[in-house]
C-alpha cells in the first residue's frame, strides 16, 4: 500500500482535526495509507517538517493541512506565500508530491468551516495523482 503523511498546522487545531479526518477518508478510498501524522506550532514550520518526512524512503508524499486566516497586516499573506514557495521547491528537491490542503492566506472565520473537507480532500488527491 502507498504510504504519505500529513503535515498539520496546530494554530487552528479543532479545525484541522476535521481536515484529517476528512484526508482519512479520502486516503482510505483511494487505497492510500497514512503512515504519519505530524502537528506543527502553525503553517510557517509545515515546509521543514514536510522536508524531514520526504526524505525517508518510505514516505512517498506529503498532504499540508493548515489555515491562514487574515489579519490586520499582511503577514498571513508573507507566510503564505513563502510556504508555498518552499513547498513547492521541497517537491522538485525531493521529487515527490505535496498536497496543498491549506486553507488561505486571507481566510476569514466564515471561510473556514465550507472548505475544510474539499481542501483535505484536493490535497490527498493531488497526492495520489502524482505518486506513479
Amino acid at each position: 500500500m502507498k504510504s504519505i503523511a500529513l503535515v498539520c498546522g496546530e494554530f487552528h487545531r479543532k479545525s484541522v482535526e476535521k481536515m484529517v479526518e476528512y484526508a482519512k477518508k479520502e486516503a482510505k478510498s483511494l487505497g492510500i495509507q497514512i503512515s504519519d501524522v505530524v502537528w506543527v506550532p502553525g503553517s510557517f514550520e509545515v515546509p521543514l517538517a514536510s522536508s524531514r518526512l520526504l526524505s525517508q524512503e518510505n514516505i512517498l508524499g506529503v498532504a499540508c493541512l493548515g489555515v491562514i486566516e487574515r489579519g490586520e497586516t499582511d503577514h498571513g499573506l508573507v507566510i503564505g506565500q513563502a510556504v508555498l514557495s518552499s513547498l513547492l521547491n521541497l517537491q522538485i528537491e525531493h521529487n515527490k508530491p505535496i498536497g496543498l490542503g491549506i486553507i488561505g492566506p486571507g481566510a476569514e472565520n466564515h471561510h473556514i468551516a465550507p472548505r475544510l473537507d474539499p481542501h483535505a480532500r484536493s490535497a490527498i488527491s493531488a497526492v495520489h495523482s502524482m505518486i506513479d
